[in-house]
């Protein structure tokens, strides 16, 4: 499997961008800011995708796709919208290529193929769908409408990182239209909530669930509900959003129902997304200096079993006990890998599935045959013991659930130790600055001290917590009344 990785306390950044290379799952491609996400990489976001569609089909939305290209006059008719995105545009402005005549073997670009309107390539999909929208809609009876795609987007971004942030990257989108205010606000915390409830349940990961504050929300939202998580290096990170639109792009692409009562009312919308950012947050949150830690429930191998032999007779006197255990271990829907390649040794095979992140491994000699015997490993603690062979299936299936619960744990414990409760600035940035974390703390209210705390100590307002009390105190930066806590953290 090569060298080790970085460690995590040398240079949090370098073991990342190695692990995610070394771990199969992902590399950069010829095109600057893009990545190729390589087949173990795109299982896992294969088992996220099924989950999270599984979910939202369960809620009664229903996938659809729409175009790639968004003409530049849809995309300027929600002003906020298109500014708050105009500089991570890729615009397509020609059609045609064609051969330079002064070098047969280059291509140019024909000046005469230009097009009659420019096209934006989708940094997000709001634009295009409401167009669409204002065709779909007459009156009450078409409504809600509750639309998800799964699709990718494109974001011009500057300074890269593969999964976190790329030029492009794949998520999905979800669109929906109301009759009501209530019934869209009641859509986006629901949505808010099933991202909650798979980052917690399948990913292992906790999350905080708040609102954004007037300058972290979505361009053209009326309010951005978020989830927030935390990585070791005690840096937060943005793992999905839930948008509130009210009627900002209904007006925009004069989106209109005729009510029961017989009126012309806009409808009211919302919008929400997670991307293939989550396994950057996977990655960073229960990974170790051996490389990848999967939860049990998005690993695409969750059982690895490494025979250790000499010679073909005791392949095949291992590989017919082996082969009883992985049938055992099918029909419980458990995804096992009887690695029996004779390309690499036991010893290799091992590092290489430490470093995937497979959750359980199992090695399996000639002597355990003789003694009926075999060792596990969980990948989570790295204690490795020996079990009599018929209770392997029963072994492994409690681990699997051990080890998701213990992933989970052991996040919610680092949150807990790095979450802060500071009343002065100095406690502010020295919290900030030595531990890192979420920093809890009054605030104003005004974008005004936002700004100036983030211009001091780099970190922002991650979120306005949902499950906080109100508490009457005085913002730390500016002493002016404040009612409520924030959540401040340096951020990805």
């Amino acid at each position: 499997m090569g060298a080790k990785l970085t460690s995590r306390s040398a240079d949090y950044s370098k073991w990342y961008n190695e692990l995610v290379v070394k771990a199969d799952l992902a590399e950069n491609s010829a095109v600057r800011g893009c990545m190729v996400i390589k087949p173990y990489g795109y299982a896992i976001w294969e088992k996220m995708q099924n989950e999270l569609d599984r979910m939202f089909k369960e809620t009664g939305h229903e996938n659809a796709y729409f175009p790639l290209f968004v003409p530049k006059s849809l995309f300027e008719a929600e002003e906020k919208n298109a500014e708050g995105f105009a500089k991570e545009c890729a615009v397509v402005t020609h059609y045609r290529l064609k051969t330079d005549p002064d070098n047969p073997g280059k291509l140019i670009v024909d000046p005469n193929a230009k097009l009659e309107e420019e096209l934006v390539v989708r940094p997000t999909s709001e634009a295009i769908i409401w167009n669409t929208y204002r065709g779909w809609v007459q009156s009450y009876r078409d409504l809600p409408i509750k639309i998800n795609q799964w699709a990718n987007v494109v974001r011009w971004e500057m300074r890269t990182r593969l999964f976190l942030r790329t030029a492009e990257f794949l998520w999905q989108e979800g669109h929906t239209a109301h009759a009501t205010k209530q019934e869209a606000i009641d859509e986006t915390l629901q949505m808010q909530q099933i991202y909650a409830e798979f980052a917690e349940s399948f990913m292992a990961m906790p999350v905080v669930k708040g609102v954004k504050s007037e300058s972290e929300r979505f361009a053209g939202a009326d309010d951005t509900y978020t989830i927030e998580a935390l990585m070791q290096d005690g840096k937060a990170l943005q793992a999905g959003t839930s948008h509130f639109l009210g009627q900002n792009f209904a007006k925009a692409f004069d989106v209109k129902y005729t009510s029961k009562e017989g009126k012309q009312e806009h409808v009211w919308s919302t919008s929400w997304g997670v991307s293939t950012r989550l396994i950057g947050g996977l990655i960073m949150t229960h990974s170790d200096d051996y490389g990848l830690v999967l939860p049990p429930k998005l690993a695409p191998i969750q059982v690895a079993i490494v025979p250790i032999y000499k010679g073909q007779e005791q392949l095949d006197a291992i590989s017919k006990k082996v082969n009883e255990i992985v049938s055992q271990l099918k029909t419980k829907g458990i995804s096992v890998k009887f690695d029996d390649r004779d390309t690499y040794k036991p010893g290799w095979k091992f590092a290489e599935y430490e470093m995937k992140g497979v959750p359980v491994r199992v090695a399996i000699g000639a002597r355990d045959l003789e003694n009926g015997t075999l060792e596990i490993a969980r990948r989570d603690t790295l204690v490795k013991q020996s079990y009599q062979q018929e209770e392997a299936v029963e072994v492994i299936e409690k681990l699997l659930v051990e080890i998701q619960e213990n992933l989970l744990n052991k996040a919610l414990d680092y949150r807990k130790e790095h979450t802060t409760y500071v009343d002065t600035f100095e406690e502010f940035k020295e919290a900030i600055e030595n531990k890192g974390g979420f920093v809890a703390a009054h605030w104003d209210g005004t974008e005004e001290t936002e700004d100036q705390i983030k211009e001091i100590t780099k970190a922002t307002i991650r979120c306005i917590p949902l499950d906080f009390e109100e508490e009457e105190g005085e913002c730390v930066f500016s002493g002016e009344p404040s009612h409520k806590r924030v959540l401040f953290a340096k951020a990805y």
